[in-house]
């Protein structure tokens, strides 16, 4: 059983901040439950799984009103759900001890961000769920991962919708659960399947070119290095995979082991400037100076994989970081994003100093994917609200026709 809540280091206020992120909140849209009857009452899913009335009634067929579960796929009947009682209790209890205690109470201000939010597009129905994001160096389209009937998404840099394809399914080119997405240099789309344990290469309009498959234990995330080799993270078994192939013949040439040894680890990025490769690490209850489950770590390796920087989020900054997206900017720069606080946060060259400066503060419900475009604006994958949103410091103009 876990002891995480016995540590005798953790803050009363950092337990209940967990209680009301892991337990109070809903998962598709990310908002508290309510004890109010309406839209955000917790309701159970005859699988177990518990989502908010509002989100039960948006995921139901409006005419058989039967809806698939949006964890385990399993389907169900709207009139098989159920209230979760408890968990209007336990909140109901947690309101009258701390009625001032509110889930995002944080205990400083570390200042706003210095880039702003330029436009915001997809939503619930165009995007569910999404897991993972991408940007075509040329073209700057933006390729999503999630949840819906065609797991991945390609939108142009404005939001207007391009194609669709890899659809939902267990055969060799179908996506059953995609967790991570990236773009190579001449438009190949590679998509981690957590289904099937495979690694899925697409061509630039969706056709199916190879699955890479009897080799990961649960691939996670992928990028592409400065050769154009796959990255790929397997979270079972703590392994960094190089996957060299020829995507116009679509043959694999090798696959070799880059690092091994790494605790659960989930994205990857490439730097662009330099070939160093980032790692984000999730560990577990016991690694954790805090003792909680939600203690990050980035390694940095350079492009030949010799380790070169170890991060923890806790230790970088008074507040800690929840990190669940990396990336670099043209400069070099490690930019990663805190999926607790809702914000994006620039690590400057690690290689030199670490130095923390807050890139978005506001504007963010849930974010896990990261990108940057050419121009260094920041794309980012918010599963809070299902959309992709672009920032870019406040004298730019990204749209500019210049």
């Amino acid at each position: 059983m876990s002891k995480s809540f016995a540590n005798p280091t953790r803050r009363a206020e950092d337990v209940l901040d967990e209680i009301h992120s892991d337990l109070l909140e809903c998962k598709v849209c990310f908002e508290p439950f309510s004890s109010d009857p309406r839209a955000r009452r917790p309701r159970n899913l005859p699988c177990g799984h518990v989502i908010c009335l509002g989100c039960v009634c948006s995921l139901s067929h409006s005419v058989s009103r039967r809806l698939e579960c949006p964890f385990c796929r399993k389907q169900c009947d709207q009139g098989g759900t159920y209230e979760c009682q408890v968990l209007v209790d336990l909140q109901e209890m947690i309101r009258s001890y701390f009625p001032h205690k509110t889930p995002r109470d944080l205990d400083g201000d570390p200042g706003s961000g210095v880039m702003h939010l330029r436009c915001a597009f997809g939503g619930w129905g165009p995007l569910i769920n999404p897991t993972g994001v991408a940007v075509h160096g040329e073209s700057q389209d933006v390729v999503v991962a999630h949840g819906g009937h065609e797991r991945v998404t390609v939108l142009g840099s404005r939001g207007q919708y391009v194609r669709s394809f890899g659809r939902h399914g267990h055969k060799n080119f179908e996506i059953c659960h995609p967790l991570d997405v990236a773009v190579t240099p001449g438009g190949h789309v590679i998509v981690t399947d957590a289904g099937d344990r495979s690694v899925k290469v697409f061509s630039s309009t969706g056709s199916p070119v190879v699955t890479v498959s009897d080799l990961f234990q649960l691939p996670w995330g992928v990028d592409v290095d400065l050769s154009g080799n796959i990255l790929v993270t397997d979270a079972e078994a703590g392994t960094l995979w190089q996957i060299d192939m020829d995507f116009e013949r679509g043959l694999v040439s090798q696959k070799k082991k880059t690092v091994e040894d790494l605790t659960t680890p989930r994205a990857v990025a490439c730097c662009r400037a330099s070939g160093r490769v980032a790692v984000v690490e999730h560990l577990q209850n016991r690694e954790s100076p805090i003792g909680g489950s939600r203690w990050t770590r980035v390694k940095v390796f350079s492009r030949d994989y010799v380790a070169l920087e170890q991060l923890d989020g806790f230790s970088l900054h008074p507040m800690s970081l929840s990190i669940s997206s990396v990336s670099f900017n043209r400069n070099g720069d490690l930019i990663v994003a805190d999926v607790q606080q809702g914000s994006v946060w620039s690590l400057r060259d690690v290689h030199k100093a670490a130095e923390v400066t807050p890139l978005v503060r506001e504007g963010l419900v849930r974010p896990v994917g990261l990108a940057v475009t050419n121009e260094d604006a920041l794309i980012v994958l918010d599963a809070g609200d299902h959309t992709v949103k672009t920032y870019a410091p406040e004298t730019e103009d990204l749209y500019s026709d210049k």
